[in-house]
């Protein structure tokens, strides 16, 4: 087996959760199957960092010394919203050698400055994606899913897309039953798929500060397939169908229609890519009752049929 080096970029302003998660992910790897990664963290001059939080993190080397990586992983964190031109030239230099190219988070921003993102689909925190398109338009910025592939370069959202990323690496790298075993060892899920939205349903939407409302909101997350007209909703707090509509939106900032119609959605999406259900099977399950209503729901949401939707993005495990 040949080992593979994961190089891990620090600098004053780091998200410590940027470098933690992956970190941790690659190490636990190295447990399951030893001889399968070796992690380094590198900074520039070698010294001590600190953290956004106030961390301080000890990096292994200097990056003057750090060899060729196999993948290059560069966090994001506060210290990416100032400019930091020897790290910029480093990475302008260096990034173009590794093997695969990681950012997590706003280490896409570096990444860019750098022009290594150019011509190239990519992804960063929700928050960040405006100004990323802004300041960089040679970067086809997506703000949606929590991950982007484009050829050997991955970029993916916010601290725990992160985790997301490597274990999507690790599975590629050394199959999903290890990745598995790192997974739930970190007790978190084998893999959100990439294209996984950064906001689900339950993010989107605030949370109620009413508990009857908060518990319809959850019981419309757990029984998509049920009956979730507004009748039948506000029938289980017992408030009038308007008073419902009127209430669920003030404390919500969305209709009820609106949020059962993404609830639905991501829940078809998880089953067309985590399943081998039917087509139909899914559109019962998901509550749309027939393939031809989802297909619709499919078409208006994302541009594809679910059939498409199923080819395109349904993962396949690494041999």
């Amino acid at each position: 087996m040949t080992q593979r080096t994961v190089l891990v970029v620090l600098f004053d302003g780091v998200q410590s959760l940027d470098v933690t998660g992956p970190l941790e992910v690659f190490a636990g790897a190295e447990k399951t199957v030893p001889g399968s990664y070796r992690v380094l963290t590198a900074a520039l001059g070698g010294g001590p960092v600190r953290s956004s939080s106030g961390l301080t993190l000890v990096p292994d080397l200097p990056l003057a010394e750090a060899p060729a990586p196999d993948v290059l992983l560069v966090p994001g964190g506060a210290g990416t919203r100032r400019p930091d031109p020897p790290l910029t030239d480093w990475l302008r230099v260096h990034g173009p050698r590794a093997g695969r190219l990681v950012s997590v988070c706003t280490g896409a921003v570096r990444l860019a400055e750098a022009g290594l993102l150019d011509g190239r689909r990519a992804t960063t925190h929700w928050a960040f994606c405006d100004r990323l398109a802004r300041d960089h338009p040679a970067v086809r910025v997506d703000p949606d899913p929590i991950y982007v592939r484009d050829g050997h370069v991955a970029t993916s959202a916010g601290v725990t897309a992160g985790i997301d990323l490597a274990l999507a690496l690790v599975e590629e790298d050394l199959g999903r039953d290890t990745a598995l075993t790192v997974a739930r060892h970190l007790v978190v899920f084998l893999r959100r798929p990439g294209n996984q939205a950064q906001f689900s349903a339950q993010l989107a939407a605030q949370t109620a500060r009413r508990e009857p409302l908060r518990d319809v909101q959850q019981w419309i997350t757990e029984h998509p397939d049920a009956d979730l007209g507004v009748e039948s909703l506000a029938a289980r707090v017992s408030l009038s169908p308007r008073h419902f509509a009127r209430a669920f939106r003030a404390e919500t900032g969305t209709t009820p229609g609106r949020y059962v119609d993404r609830v639905r959605l991501e829940h078809a999406r998880r089953l067309l890519e985590d399943t081998g259900d039917g087509v139909e099977q899914v559109s019962r399950a998901s509550g749309y009752g027939t393939p031809e209503a989802m297909r619709r729901a499919f078409v208006k949401a994302l541009g594809t049929s679910p059939a498409e939707y199923r080819r395109r993005f349904r993962p396949t495990t690494a041999r």
